[in-house]
């Protein structure tokens, strides 16, 4: 299998099954891991809404959350946003691509 391919299952986000996998060769497989990781902090993750604006040399996720699920997408300090950037640094290292996270209010 070519590319990075992630688990999405019980014990690593939420309450899926193990088996579901996102793989990173995918069109939207990034764009599903940011929306895994949102829905999985999140109390209302029916209002998780992702969006991917694509530039020459870099991706740029736009996430949007519940009013009052913000706090829980940022975490204290901002620890929780930095960590999910973190592996979007890791997943773009991976596949020779830059991608950014912007969490809109």
């Amino acid at each position: 299998m070519e590319g990075a391919a992630l688990p999405l299952g019980s014990g690593f986000l939420g309450e899926r099954k193990w088996g579901a996998w996102i793989t990173m060769n995918d069109k939207n497989g990034v764009k599903t891991l940011v929306e895994h990781i949102a829905k999985a902090l999140v109390d209302v993750p029916d209002q998780v809404v992702v969006n991917e604006v694509a530039g020459e040399q870099a991706t740029v996720f736009e996430l949007r959350v519940a009013e009052g699920d913000l706090g829980k997408v940022i975490g204290k300090q901002g620890r929780t946003a930095r960590s999910i950037r973190t592996l979007l640094v890791a997943v773009g290292t991976k596949l020779n691509r830059r991608f950014s996270l912007e969490i809109i209010e």
